[in-house]
């Protein structure tokens, strides 16, 4: 790649890291190494198995203890978080990666258990040829505004609106 933007997949709908995934795909497709970091998860699911698959150009790892219920969060899940994204920091100076996914950072910060200026500032470190794809509800103002890229993913009809429930191989 000659030049890495910062892309933004935020929004109340379906679709954030379903798109990152699908970036992350067609970069491995195209030769390109890709460190995914997911933030809060926890839980191994069929996205990690697919991507089990391209083990020499997509790694996957999780720096969460769960998804988060409460309005805040346990010392564990911001010491998780903290941990990841030091990590995340190492790996994007190594310049060993093309693009690297922040998966769920957005609601990472929201919930204080990271810093949007950390962020910010990791944003605007990166080495210029790094494409960075960051994910989850509620992306901060700062973000957007120093992303190159932002959708927004806005719900307009939900099947779990009729009491479906998360399905293996869609949302699970």
């Amino acid at each position: 790649m000659r030049k890495g933007y910062v892309q933004v997949y935020t929004g109340n709908s379906k679709g954030k890291t379903t798109a990152a995934l699908g970036l992350a795909l067609r970069a491995a497709g195209a030769g390109l190494k890709v460190f995914i970091a997911q933030f809060i998860k926890k839980r191994r699911c069929s996205e990690h198995k697919a991507l089990d698959r391209f083990k020499d150009l997509i790694t996957i790892k999780q720096y969460g203890t769960g998804f988060l219920k409460r309005e805040r969060p346990a010392k564990s899940e911001i010491e998780a978080a903290q941990k990841g994204f030091e990590e995340v920091k190492n790996i994007i100076s190594s310049k060993t990666y093309d693009m690297v996914v922040l998966d769920e950072i957005n609601v990472a910060v929201h919930h204080k258990l990271l810093n949007v200026e950390d962020i910010v500032d990791l944003l605007n470190s990166k080495p210029s040829n790094i494409e960075i794809v960051l994910t989850g509800r509620y992306a901060d103002k700062k973000i957007i505004q120093r992303a190159d890229l932002v959708t927004e993913m806005k719900a307009i009809k939900h099947y779990r609106e009729k009491g479906v429930k998360a399905r293996l191989g869609i949302e699970k």
